[in-house]
């Protein structure tokens, strides 16, 4: 414990032992700012879970690990992964001494979806995935974990969409296609409509299919007087009226 007071003519000594506590805490934080190094793997326990994250204890600092850290799956909330108490490895991604703030990641100990990503899923190819989240232009959807790519809502049918849900939901499987990968933006572009057949166009009528079958008279649409030219006095349609 701490002395924090000393008076021998009341004889009264006043100590702390949270002071001591305190005192031990700083001095075993010092030492742990200068063992950590970016790109470490630690072990920690986790202290309190946020909507943006969790803090984690690795050796008396506490380090954020950011929801989008997490996994490389979509995750609503971190409380969806992780638990306060809960012992987890984590990696060092960024140390920021004069703010007293460190980075870390979990997602980073496991490899990327992205890679070999061409030999899982080439263009061209044939997929199932299951719809993950619905928006006014289109559909993601999962196609392993931590990977997703996205069907326009152009791409969903050859008849016009007007509401992405009324082709396809959350939480259901659905056969896609393979258009492109832009493993720079890290984006997939998925289509439905290109695994569906194309609807035939009606066939055109033609002048034949128009003109009136054999022994069928013609008949004039027109019920009302010719417009034009005349004047309703004997005067002549066209040409010179003196000839």
């Amino acid at each position: 414990m701490k002395v924090l007071e000393v008076n021998p003519a009341k004889k009264n000594l006043i100590v702390s032992r949270r002071a001591f506590l305190e005192i031990e805490l700083s001095e075993k934080k010092e030492e742990a700012w200068k063992t950590l190094n970016v790109g470490e793997k630690r072990t920690g326990k986790v202290k309190t879970v946020k909507d943006y994250g969790a803090f984690v204890d690795i050796g008396g600092i506490d380090g954020l690990v950011h929801v989008s850290e997490i996994s490389w799956g979509r995750i609503g909330h971190p409380k969806e992964v992780l638990k306060e108490g809960q012992e987890v490895e984590v990696i060092i991604l960024g140390i920021d001494r004069d703010k007293g703030k460190v980075s870390l990641g979990m997602k980073q100990l496991h490899s990327s979806p992205w890679q070999n990503i061409y030999d899982r899923f080439p263009p061209e190819s044939t997929v199932k995935g299951k719809v993950t989240k619905t928006t006014e232009f289109g559909a993601f959807v999962e196609l392993e974990p931590g990977l997703e790519g996205m069907v326009h809502i152009s791409e969903l049918d050859h008849k016009r969409v007007h509401r992405v849900t009324d082709v396809v939901q959350v939480g259901k499987e659905v056969d896609v296609k393979v258009l492109t990968i832009d493993t720079d933006k890290k984006r997939i572009a998925l289509s439905v409509k290109a695994l569906i057949a194309r609807p035939e166009a009606p066939a055109k009528k033609s002048d034949e299919d128009l003109a009136p079958s054999a022994g069928q008279s013609y008949e004039r649409k027109r019920k009302e007087p010719l417009r034009g030219g005349g004047t309703g006095s004997g005067g002549f349609l066209f040409g010179n009226p003196n000839k």
